[in-house]
């Protein structure tokens, strides 16, 4: 690796690489947030000579998703074949000077900010005054513009300004243009490492994700590729076309589907194999990645009845499935396959597969997968097994995996209403927290209080039950089952079979009507367990 080299660079070169296109800032860079105190600051210190940081460029022929204007400048496209510096340090220094310079007029919070305003007070000395630049003209004094003074002759100038006044003007005018901007170049640096540089100087530790760095290293204009743009489109594109919105899925992140398109690509989710991903490979197979995301959402709302895509156990399991698809040719799996497919997402889901080692765990599972495709039985000796003993009293959560299996296990009902027998709707919005909209203590938590139970048997994954509004807990509060039951059986005909959608099968035999807790609890877990079973042991 070539080491870092000293470049200093003078104001008008450095502005002039910017003209010309040569200087990028790329789009993982923050937005331009400086306020024009900042600015004015900035340009003192430059005045009086102060130091005020180094800049660093990352010179590469990568073309990197990167800021096409500034304001109400558009900036120029980079001549082709030339290298390209992308700012990695810098960037709000490097912006503010260029905004005073062009005259740069920001909008803000429906505010205008234009820099020409920007100006130095000639009354003030700069050898004993604290700060001779100003947010805008003074009121009472003599000044000139920044950009006034950066972009007129002295010539022209001489008609406004008094001999003593274009002594100083000239003196400043001296200092900006020819200040020596301390400039590190990075040249030919692959794309990670640059990456790493740019968030060890300015983020403070915060990594940039792997999916930012892949946003900017697939970036193409002419072939009008932005990934992060196509992933936005893909969570919702206003109704122009489907997309995960419509399907309930919105909340898929970009690290999962970065995860499809590798193991598309690649067959691996390493981070390093990702960043070797081809970016012409990513552009062309991304039709092809997308169609099988589609499908394996269509196939987990449809074969697995997962409504939502917060109810899934791990994100990532989403990957498999797509890559399943795409192996398939998105054609609908055969009976064999389909049993073999509920199989290893329960097995998955229910072993805390995902906890650790996701990386290693993937490259195996895509292996199983491929002998899903053969109507092959996957191996999953030496492996964890699933372990359903003794969780009557495993303690709900919704960030826990194997609580999130139980709630998918509860979806693939349908669970309906108390009240109206109607189908509840399950949304995203509503199962973010355990006391969310959609979630119900089917013996309330503040009842089993009152009757000496403490919260780790009070709050057991096997009393939650699906509701869709906050009408079932007005009307249930507080109260034990047998009372807040009764006046449900009263309003709901269907009442018997409604609360076997919650798989709560006889109201009698799970302890409602005498407000039975433990039994309650038994009874459900093993109906439950039962419905694990078929899907784990399936008949092929």
């Amino acid at each position: 690796m070539l080491q870092p080299e000293n470049q200093p660079k003078k104001y008008q070169h450095l502005f002039t690489e910017i003209d010309t296109g040569k200087i990028k800032i790329p789009k993982f860079q923050r937005d331009f947030i400086w306020e024009k105190e900042q600015t004015a600051k900035l340009i003192d210190s430059i005045i009086k000579g102060y130091p005020i940081g180094t800049f660093i460029l990352w010179k590469t022929r990568e073309e990197l998703r990167h800021y096409k204007d500034i304001g109400n400048i558009k900036l120029p496209e980079t001549p082709k074949g030339d290298s390209i510096f992308y700012v990695l340090d810098g960037q709000q220094r490097i912006t503010s000077l260029y905004a005073v310079k062009k005259g740069i007029i920001l909008t803000r919070d429906n505010k205008e900010i234009d820099y020409k305003d920007i100006s130095i007070d000639l009354s003030f000395d700069s050898e004993t005054d604290d700060e001779i630049v100003l947010t805008k003209p003074p009121n009472n004094s003599r000044y000139i513009s920044v950009y006034k003074l950066l972009n007129g002759s002295l010539t022209k100038l001489m008609k406004d300004f008094d001999e003593k006044e274009l002594e100083k003007i000239e003196k400043y005018q001296k200092r900006l243009t020819g200040y020596d901007f301390p400039t590190i170049v990075i040249s030919d640096y692959p794309m990670d490492i640059a990456c790493d540089i740019f968030t060890r100087i300015n983020t403070g530790g915060t990594e940039l994700t792997l999916f930012e760095i892949m946003v900017a290293k697939t970036y193409d204009e002419e072939k009008n590729f932005d990934l992060l743009y196509e992933y936005e489109w893909l969570i919702d594109n206003k109704g122009v076309e489907k997309d995960l919105q419509d399907a309930g899925f919105e909340t898929t992140p970009s690290s999962t589907v970065l995860q499809c398109i590798s193991a598309y690509l690649s067959k691996s989710i390493r981070r390093n194999d990702i960043l070797k991903l081809n970016k012409y490979d990513v552009i062309k197979g991304w039709k092809t990645v997308k169609q099988g995301i589609f499908h394996a959402v269509d196939y987990m709302r449809s074969q697995l009845r997962i409504p939502v895509s917060n109810l899934l156990p791990y994100y990532i399991l989403l990957f498999p499935f797509t890559y399943f698809f795409i192996k398939n040719n998105g054609k609908e799996p055969t009976k064999i396959q389909n049993k073999l497919l509920i199989q290893y997402f329960w097995w998955a889901s229910l072993t805390s597969r995902f906890s650790s080692s996701v990386d290693s765990k993937m490259a195996t599972d895509l292996n199983r997968i491929d002998d899903i495709l053969q109507e092959k039985t996957p191996s999953y000796r030496g492996e964890d097994e699933v372990d359903l003993e003794n969780k009557e009293w495993q303690w709900f959560s919704t960030g826990d995996a194997f609580c999130k299996a139980i709630l998918c296990i509860y979806a693939y009902f349908e669970p309906k209403s108390f009240s109206s027998s109607s189908i509840i709707k399950i949304d995203n919005s509503w199962l973010i927290r355990s006391n969310s909209k959609n979630y119900h203590h089917f013996f309330p938590r503040s009842y089993l209080r009152k009757k000496g139970f403490e919260d780790w048997k009070a709050n057991s994954i096997f009393n939650i039950t699906f509701v869709d509004e906050y009408l079932n807990k007005r009307t249930i509060g507080a109260k034990p089952p047998s009372r807040y039951m009764r006046q449900f059986s009263k309003e709901n005909s269907e009442i018997k079979e409604t609360m076997k959608t919650h798989l709560i099968d006889d109201l009698d035999r799970f302890g409602i009507w005498i407000d039975d807790y433990e039994k309650f609890i038994k009874n459900r877990y093993k109906r439950v367990v039962r419905e694990i079973n078929k899907r784990l042991e399936p008949k092929i």
